[in-house]
């Protein structure tokens, strides 16, 4: 299972106004670092917790159908799914009709079953799944939970800027981060 993100967020979940209220900055002048900084913390969250904060679009490729019919998908909320292809053997795309999907999105991890599916003739990535995901269009559509998880990473990253570059990040996480994540986090035995 590949999932390939197809766009990218339109907007970031912190505002450069919130970020500058937390660290108690009255000017404009790190605000290309702080912007930076700030899609450092969001991306390590999604990494971290397998959601998707700003709403975006995806596509999952996989080999074959679960043999219970049912597709996982680790990232979500899935918000809606727009298409599925089926490739055969000689790599023609087919599409699949969405008519009487059930979607699950909210699940961890999101659920998607399909009332009728072709065989993909194709060894690997036959099938992809097209589909958006993301808790919305704007921050504060995002857990304040989160977001509170994230304006402390960026603090922490902001305070250690001389001493390691946006590159380099995420070099260490703040007190308490882990706790206020701990909600969202998927874990297995």
């Amino acid at each position: 299972m590949t999932i390939i993100e197809l766009t990218s967020p339109v907007v970031e979940p912190l505002t450069l106004g919130e970020i500058r209220a937390h660290l108690r900055l009255d000017t404009e002048e790190e605000d290309g670092l702080l912007a930076a900084l700030a899609v450092v913390a969001r991306e390590h969250l999604e990494r971290e917790t397998g959601m998707v904060l700003a709403a975006r679009n995806f596509r999952l490729c996989l080999d074959d159908w679960p043999a219970d019919g049912i597709v996982t998908i680790a990232r979500g909320p899935v918000r809606a799914v727009s298409s599925v292809t089926v490739y055969d053997g000689e790599g023609e795309p087919q599409a699949v009709d969405l008519a009487g999907h059930l979607l699950d999105g909210e699940a961890r991890p999101a659920r998607l079953w399909l009332r009728a599916v072709p065989e993909p003739g194709r060894a690997m990535n036959g099938i992809e799944v097209e589909f958006s995901a993301g808790f919305g269009e704007s921050g504060p559509d995002v857990p304040e939970t989160l977001k509170r998880a994230m304006l402390l990473h960026v603090a922490a990253m902001f305070a250690c800027r001389g001493v390691v570059s946006v590159d380099a990040q995420p070099a260490l996480l703040p007190p308490g981060y882990e706790r206020l994540i701990a909600p969202f986090c998927r874990r297995g035995l």
